[in-house]
């Protein structure tokens, strides 16, 4: 197992699914956790089930409540925050035409905005450390959209957005800003989708299926995990082509295309050349 020990880490939609697989790694790893969530007899599950583990509850829609939420997280976890796992969300699904503006606020309200504003407070914390690490918790659908979800889709795709931003403006502060986009994964979300969909989604996934708790262990968690660790220090977010990162992979990238045209180009004078030889030799056991 990575090396979590002695980071103090808020994870907040922790009552989840994928939050509750968070936390399992995370204090195997030997961190200090914070976990958040709205759900207070769920939380008390997870005070009782893990020793040593601080639990809060916090409803992150309350957004004029944030920045006095993250000075609590801050005093609790010894004004130490070093990793922040934005990991809360909610889904209001229908199709775009029949969707209320209510739907649509209160999924970008909470998705995309509060994990803005609690990002923004946190972060002013680590500027303190001089370190800090952000891992925000997205979805493929940022990625592909979906039908039904278009609040849903935006508001995950804003957060890879923002997290692109963040990452430019902090990286150089030693803070990494990343994502890490989980896949379907069986769970209440999931449940509410119809039947004649879910089946359309699962069209789309190669082993036609969508993952199970047990998976949400799996790559969502391990990803989150590393992102977490001591020696992780990379802003994958800011693959941007002005940053150090995205001009040592394309630096890389044209020395290996160039390194193969020479390699190329020195077999073919190597093949010339000993046709050439060749021909001579023939030439003269011809005249012998």
């Amino acid at each position: 197992m990575i090396d979590l020990k002695n980071l103090n880490i808020i994870v907040t939609g922790a009552t989840g699914i994928i939050g509750n697989s968070i936390l399992e790694k995370l204090i195997l790893g030997g961190s200090n956790i914070l976990a958040t969530g709205t759900n207070e007899e769920k939380l008390a599950q997870i005070k009782n089930k893990y020793e040593n583990i601080n639990t809060l509850k916090f409803d992150i829609s309350k957004h004029n409540e944030i920045e006095k939420f993250a000075d609590s997280c801050n005093t609790i976890l010894s004004n130490k925050i070093d990793v922040l796992i934005n990991n809360a969300g909610i889904t209001k699904d229908n199709l775009s035409i029949r969707m209320r503006e209510e739907e649509w606020k209160k999924v970008i309200d909470i998705n995309l905005s509060s994990t803005f504003f609690l990002t923004k407070y946190v972060i002013k914390k680590m500027l303190k450390l001089k370190k800090g690490k952000i891992i925000n918790i997205t979805s493929v659908v940022g990625h592909s959209g979906n039908i039904g979800q278009a609040n849903y889709a935006a508001s995950k795709a804003g957060i890879i957005a923002m997290s692109k931003s963040l990452a430019l403006e902090y990286g150089k502060k030693n803070i990494t800003v990343n994502c890490v986009s989980p896949g379907f994964i069986m769970s209440e979300m999931t449940d509410k989708i119809s039947k004649d969909h879910t089946e359309l989604l699962k069209s789309r996934i190669s082993l036609n299926k969508f993952g199970k708790s047990l998976y949400a262990s799996g790559p969502t968690t391990k990803s989150t995990i590393f992102s977490s660790t001591k020696n992780f220090s990379f802003n994958l977010s800011a693959m941007h082509p002005s940053t150090p990162t995205f001009k040592f992979f394309l630096f890389f990238l044209i020395a290996l295309i160039l390194s193969s045209f020479f390699l190329t180009v020195n077999s073919a004078f190597s093949l010339i050349e000993h046709v050439l030889s060749k021909i001579k030799s023939d030439s003269c056991n011809s005249l012998v």
